[in-house]
């Protein structure tokens, strides 16, 4: 298993071309796909009233509750294997903490990290993003909750979501009330604030023993959630008395993120899954994103379906990314669409919200349509956000530079 996800065995030599910036568009455009899986996994699931969400009932019970949601009677048959799969887009969440293992190590650059200038940059990237849409949003959510007679968020979540993570808790319930997708962000941040331990575990130990060492863990942790604290994951809603508490914390998915940066690693070496061949990274990505599929719908296998899933997607979703950056007008777009996700991904969820709950309502085909405009409207709104939010951060800081300048200069005078 080890091996495998290290790829310790692939002899494959790199080109030095292979090695340079602009072969991360693949990446960029990887980003992007997720965070719109994501945006059509919450419309479906919104829109069905959670008609279906995978149950630990194995695997035929779970194929016959899916197929009975859309039968040909309801939804034409293309159309039905279209949105079939946009179930499970929730996956996606675990490929961003893969690839967010994969950006740590390319971000050193093979430098010693900086603890304190680490954290500075990587939490303001983390924070000022999302102070920016929510700054803007709740003024938004306020105004269009008024004139619709709808939604609006009351004046404590709005002050808990504009002072986060000051007024939050660990598992942002805090947050939840604006946006239920921003339970994300502090699981995000923990690994941020982690990513300094295990940097220091990795030139300790090296890259093996740190990726047995995560892999154990993340396993125990998780069958430890599973029979004995009462959790399950984040999208089989069933009543347990943790409810998905346990599975949010960073121990139940920290081997996906050291994955992550056991394959930058293995890349800065010019080997490993960046450099399979497009045959074979179908083929193991298939083969390991179809058991953890399978795992799923399984107790047992809620302790290793993250060990699996999420790098069978990537490998999958990276050959198909791959091959639209070979597209030489498709690669300055990929990485502009790479640059806005995660402001997509904070925004999608008043988008799909707003557009269904207004507009679509129970109209069957009305959904169908609405997809490609919420799509394209949350796009638009992720542009706005990152053409706005360097312009607010500078304001942000001008402003408690002055502040602290006139107390700084009041204390020297005492």
């Amino acid at each position: 298993m080890v091996q495998l996800l290290t790829s310790t065995v692939s002899k494959k030599t790199a080109n030095p071309k292979e090695l340079k910036p602009k072969r991360l568009v693949w990446l960029e455009g990887i980003r992007f796909m997720a965070a719109v899986m994501i945006l059509l996994y919450h419309a479906q699931v919104y829109f069905g009233k959670y008609e279906f969400t995978p149950q630990p009932t194995g695997l035929s019970d779970n194929l016959q509750q899916l197929f009975a949601i859309a039968t040909p009677s309801q939804i034409p048959l293309p159309m039905q294997i279209l949105t079939a799969p946009l179930w499970f887009g929730f996956q996606f969440l675990d490929v961003f903490i893969l690839i967010s293992g994969f950006s740590l190590i390319l971000s050193l650059k093979g430098q010693a990290i900086n603890t304190i200038q680490f954290f500075k940059r990587r939490l303001l990237r983390l924070l000022f993003p999302f102070w920016t849409v929510a700054w803007l949003s709740y003024p938004l959510l306020w105004l269009i909750g008024t004139l619709t007679n709808s939604y609006k968020p009351d004046a404590w979540h709005s002050f808990a979501g504009l002072t986060f993570p000051l007024t939050a808790d660990y598992r942002g319930d805090l947050l939840l009330s604006t946006s239920g997708p921003w339970w994300f962000i502090p699981l995000v941040i923990s690994f941020t604030l982690v990513s300094p331990v295990l940097l220091n575990l990795l030139q300790r130990w090296g890259l093996r023993n740190l990726l047995l060492f995560s892999i154990l863990l993340t396993i125990a942790y998780r069958a430890l959630a599973v029979y004995l604290l009462g959790g399950h994951p984040t999208y089989i809603v069933i009543d347990t008395p943790a409810d998905e508490e346990p599975f949010q914390m960073f121990l139940s998915k920290l081997s996906t993120f050291v994955v992550g940066m056991a394959i930058a690693i293995d890349y800065q070496k010019g080997r490993g899954p960046i450099f399979w061949s497009q045959r074979r990274a179908i083929l193991i990505g298939s083969l390991l994103y179809a058991v953890g599929f399978i795992c799923q719908f399984y107790r047992a296998g809620w302790v290793v379906v993250d060990l699996l899933i999420p790098l069978g997607l990537t490998l999958l979703s990276m050959v198909l990314t791959r091959s639209l950056s070979r597209i030489s007008s498709l690669q300055s777009w990929m990485i502009r669409l790479g640059a806005c996700s995660y402001s997509y991904f904070l925004i999608h969820n008043f988008v799909v919200d707003r557009i269904l709950n207004l507009v679509v309502k129970e109209n069957l085909v009305g959904y169908l349509l609405s997809l490609p405009l919420m799509v394209g409207l949350t796009l638009l709104f992720a542009f706005g956000v990152n053409a706005i939010q360097p312009v607010l951060q500078q304001l942000v800081l001008n402003i408690w530079k002055f502040i602290d300048s006139i107390f700084c200069r009041s204390y020297q005078a005492e």
